[in-house]
């Protein structure tokens, strides 16, 4: 019985030492993940001078910069009393898509006429927030990051991954 006794007490003691942190074992995934956020960073500093460079190159527009990093242009304004949409309100509108030279990749026509309702259907993170800004009969360009729009991967047609893009939206009046 002692010998038992002897036996919890000496483990007891061993098991209360201080423990020590365990280290990743897979290094390689860290340097991976830090070279990715440096390749992120310098795609979007070059995607930014980039979208600056069509804003000037289009003298007729006056580019203003939103806070998530794209620019924004009024071809047609509404007035400011009519309200901006809001979670849940049915909106009409169609756009194209062209790149940052002006070359139209897809026509209004070939896109069609969307019915969305705001913030409850998915929808291109950049058309997502260029509706938010937009008021009935109102007609914006919009010069958005590729993070915004179809990434790294592009469409797999005539969108290349990593092209920053140029979009002209038309918010229809609802039915």
């Amino acid at each position: 019985m002692r010998f038992f006794l002897l036996l919890i007490i000496f483990c007891s003691c061993l098991s209360c030492k201080e423990s020590t942190a365990r280290y990743p074992l897979n290094k390689k995934k860290q340097v991976f993940l830090n070279s990715s956020a440096e390749r992120n960073k310098m795609l979007l500093a070059r995607e930014e001078v980039l979208l600056k460079k069509a804003a000037k190159k289009d003298t007729a527009l006056d580019f203003q910069p939103s806070e998530l990093g794209f620019l924004f242009a009024y071809i047609k304004k509404a007035s400011t009393s009519i309200p901006l949409p809001q979670k849940g309100t049915k909106v009409r509108f169609q756009y194209q898509i062209e790149n940052l030279e002006n070359k139209l990749l897809y026509s209004m026509s070939d896109l069609g006429i969307v019915d969305y309702l705001v913030d409850q259907e998915e929808l291109l993170p950049a058309l997502r927030e260029g509706i938010r800004m937009i008021r009935p009969e109102e007609v914006v360009v919009f010069l958005f990051p590729s993070y915004l729009c179809f990434g790294y991967q592009g469409d797999g047609e005539k969108i290349g991954g990593n092209q920053p893009l140029r979009f002209t939206i038309e918010r229809l009046p609802n039915k």
